[in-house]
């Protein structure tokens, strides 16, 4: 007879839940979110049994609704994240994370060299290569890829 135990984490009442990030990115998805800084109760799991991953991590943000662009954040290091809206204990909405046609103004430009790096400019990609992350600078027109992506403290 085999014992099967499993840890239970506590449902929040309202808040955001990412799930199927891949394993490697959890930390990632914390730091480009800013969530070691802010005062909400947040769980979260690495390396998890995933079907469709191998292993995933989730993260849980109590009483936090992310924006568009902190959306978009995420969809550059965990693209197949999903998003559960979270109302009184309940999902109430279910979002894929996509990455965008354009990014603009998270992303700091890979050329030393752009003026988005000089001056006061807004940073401005059209996504070239969503599957594997590739960014064409509007300005300067070079290529930023995943493992170049350094994003703009906000």
């Amino acid at each position: 007879m085999s014992t099967q135990k499993q840890l239970q984490v506590s449902a929040i009442e309202n808040g955001t839940v990412i799930d199927h990030i891949p394993a490697g990115s959890l930390f990632a998805v914390i730091s480009i979110l800013g969530l070691d800084k802010i005062p909400n109760q947040i769980t979260f799991g690495a390396n998890l049994e995933s079907g469709k991953l191998g292993k995933k991590a989730i993260i849980k943000v109590a009483d936090k609704f992310f924006e568009n662009d902190e959306i978009n954040k995420i969809s550059l290091v965990a693209p197949h994240a999903k998003l559960n809206i979270i109302r009184n204990y309940e999902v109430a909405e279910k979002k894929d994370v996509e990455v965008p046609d354009e990014i603009i103004g998270i992303v700091k430009c890979f050329n030393p060299k752009c003026i988005t790096n000089n001056e006061t400019v807004v940073t401005r990609f059209r996504v070239e290569d969503k599957k594997n992350i590739a960014l064409k600078c509007r300005y300067c027109e070079k290529i930023t890829t995943r493992q170049e992506i350094l994003m703009i403290n906000g």
